[in-house]
């Protein structure tokens, strides 16, 4: 079988589906074969009405009656009731009003959902139906049926048929990994398995796999950045001291430490490849501009990118002033007048420290002896362009990144090699902690006097939503109709709003605002999640609130507390469930090392990592904390490079290394 053909050769899928397919990143028989069940359904464990509990649930039953009505922006709801034997219950879809004319009268169905309590009553969800006379003629080959994700107008049912199509050629798939057999096994087992624990032994192969090509990159990186030189960075340490010694604050000693690890990382001639990650606030520009001052001190310059103009224009501003009469400091931004001049000074070496945006990676940037790189929230930009800053160097430079998503040690260990971490696990003297608070969205009424407190102390507030504006079946709170509903609340105080759709000279200008304090409450997605250091803001309001991650709701409550006056986080339910683990966990602790942990355990990487490189740890199948799968993996890797396999032979497993492998390389 040949696993790089176009999907249009399965049966079925034609010109329309493939374009569906497409958008969705499946091109080929490979994409098809590991899109793979998200879950399954057994419809030999259904319950009794009488007997369910909220969670998943299955049960088999009689529609009653059923209708749909239709509600504001286009949004149709299905409601019916479902009977059995011992009792009835409600199960409401969402835009899918062909449910009203799906069930025969007296005929029973398997209904599989989620039943939660929902305005006082429970209800099922979304759930999926088969006919009891279907599941025992045509769909009882096998006991378990898989659910599929949905790919826009392919549905589940539609993956079903695909697979099935090509079920013959599946047993054809050759291993990808020598001396690792079982893959066409594993894949029919999670396609088609005949009990759960069969479906788990098909994906624990699956990836183990997927742990085996991570693992090989990571360690490939490591030899490849092991043969890389640089010119060492060599600075007066005495000046160094008496420079620290001068500062208006003292350096905590997470600070300290981090700093020491660089300067000794600076003075070999093995390139630096440093990642400095902590908390909001917790002190990583000052780690940064002491590295910058060790550079210049040892005659090199450094180079300093940030995300935002508005983030890079506060970097600028507030080191040009911690250095004033020792570096040379400039701003270089998309905006900066007299660019080309600038320019001149900077290939000229006539300039210590630059900080900008991506206008340092245009062509005309020159450097004269570029010796460190530093990027700050170094998620927010992808390999090529951390490449062509590095290239600015005649030489390959010193690379620090610097991140506010606290990485679980388990993740640092295991994937990113040799890539050196320094942690900064301290807030500096005179933080505040937060106070977290859960609300429900039935009980704002305490929330908002809390607010109106902080307005009338000339505090400023954020107001974060899920989505921009109210399109889609979705009902969670958007910033389009939450900015109207705040403002009636305080009429007498400035609202703005600030969403990612927005051009970069609009938020920008939105985001200097709010920092100058002449918005009293911003409502905004998550593009505040990195932003500049308003210490003025202490209140953080966080809409729907379970429907993000730890790590994410950690982030944003960092953009308060960030001065010495009380700071406040509200996480308002989206609905009046009892709140889920997450929000327990944030309410209850303000270590973010300890939430991406839980978080990890939780979600899995995708939700925390996806982005720390574009997309590097995407992992599908496999997730981290499982060590027995990365330890398995792990002596597969080693058995592979000792045994001296020639990877390029294996052109599948080539390309899946690939994928991975310049998440930490530096060249």
């Amino acid at each position: 079988m040949d696993l790089g053909a176009p999907i249009q050769e399965v049966k079925g899928i034609g010109p329309k589906t493939a374009e569906v397919l497409h958008k969705a990143g499946i091109f080929t028989l490979r994409d098809l074969v590991y899109h793979l069940p998200r879950d399954y359904e057994d419809f030999q464990q259904a319950q009794n009405i009488a007997d369910l509990k909220p969670g998943n649930v299955t049960v088999r039953a009689r529609v009653e009656e059923i209708k749909t009505r239709r509600m504001r922006r286009n949004l149709a709801i299905t409601e019916a009731t479902l009977r059995d034997k011992t009792g009835a219950v409600r199960a409401v879809w969402f835009n899918q009003p062909y449910r009203a004319k799906q069930f025969e009268k007296d005929v029973e169905y398997y209904f599989t959902g989620t039943m939660a309590l929902n305005y006082g009553r429970y209800q099922i969800s979304n759930p999926s139906a088969v006919s009891s006379k279907d599941y025992d003629s045509k769909l009882n080959t096998y006991k378990i049926q898989p659910v599929y994700p949905a790919r826009g107008s392919v549905k589940s049912q539609d993956f079903k048929k695909f697979i099935k199509t090509i079920d013959n050629n599946i047993a054809l798939i050759p291993d990808m990994i020598p001396n690792f057999p079982g893959r066409a096994d594993a894949l029919f087992e999670v396609h088609f398995p005949e009990n759960l624990a069969q479906a788990r032994a098909g994906r624990e192969y699956l990836a183990t796999e997927e742990l085996f090509s991570l693992l090989l990159a990571a360690r490939l990186n490591r030899e490849e950045n092991q043969k890389l030189r640089t010119d060492p960075i060599k600075c007066d340490m005495e000046e160094f001291k008496a420079f620290v010694e001068k500062l208006p604050f003292k350096l905590t000693n997470a600070q300290r430490r981090a700093t020491w690890e660089i300067l000794q990382d600076m003075a070999a001639d093995i390139p630096m490849n440093r990642l400095l990650q902590g908390d909001v606030g917790s002190g990583k520009t000052m780690v940064a501009a002491l590295s910058a001052f060790a550079a210049a001190k040892g005659g090199y310059q450094t180079a300093l990118m940030a995300p935002t103009e508005v983030l890079a224009t506060q970097h600028a501003e507030s080191l040009a002033n911690l250095f004033k009469g020792q570096l040379s400091v400039a701003l270089l931004t998309g905006s900066t007048k007299h660019k080309d001049e600038l320019k001149k000074h900077i290939k000229a070496g006539e300039v210590d420290l630059v900080i900008g945006t991506h206008a340092l990676i245009t062509d005309d940037t020159e450097f004269a002896h570029l010796g460190l790189a530093i990027i700050d929230e170094q998620h927010r930009f992808g390999v090529a362009q951390r490449q062509k800053l590095l290239s600015k160097a005649h030489t390959m430079p010193h690379l620090l990144s610097m991140t506010a998503t606290p990485i679980p040690r388990s993740l640092q260990l295991t994937i990113f090699g040799d890539l050196a971490v320094s942690i900064l696990d301290e807030l500096p003297a005179g933080r505040q902690p937060i106070t977290t608070k859960i609300v429900s969205p039935n009980s704002t009424k305490q929330m908002w006097g809390a607010i109106e407190k902080e307005l009338l102390a000339k505090h400023q507030v954020y107001y974060i939503c899920k989505k921009i504006d109210d399109k889609g079946a979705s009902e969670l709170s958007s910033v389009k109709k939450e900015v109207q509903k705040i403002a009636h609340q305080f009429p007498n105080y400035n609202v703005a709003y600030l969403h990612g759709k927005m051009k970069p000279a609009e938020k920008d200008e939105i985001m200097t605002l709010f920092a100058n304090g002449e918005i009293d409450i911003l409502v905004s997605t998550t593009v505040v999640e990195v932003g500049v250091n308003v210490p003025n803001a202490t209140v953080m309001v966080i809409a729907d609130a379970d429907q993000y991650g730890l790590s994410q709701l950690h982030q944003l409550r960092g953009r308060v507390g960030r001065g010495s006056t009380a700071s406040y986080c509200y996480l308002i339910n989206s609905n009046s469930d009892a709140p889920t683990r997450r929000l327990r966990e944030i309410e209850r602790s303000q270590d973010g090392f300890y939430l991406a942990e839980v978080d990890l355990k939780l979600r899995g990487p995708g939700e925390l990592y996806g982005s720390l490189q574009h997309g590097a740890l995407d992992l599908r199948i496999a997730t981290i904390t499982d060590t027995k799968l990365v330890h398995k993996a792990d002596m597969l890797v080693k058995q592979f490079r000792q045994e001296g396999y020639n990877m390029l032979e294996y052109k599948e497993l080539s390309d899946s290394v690939r994928k991975y492998q310049r998440l930490t390389t530096l060249n």
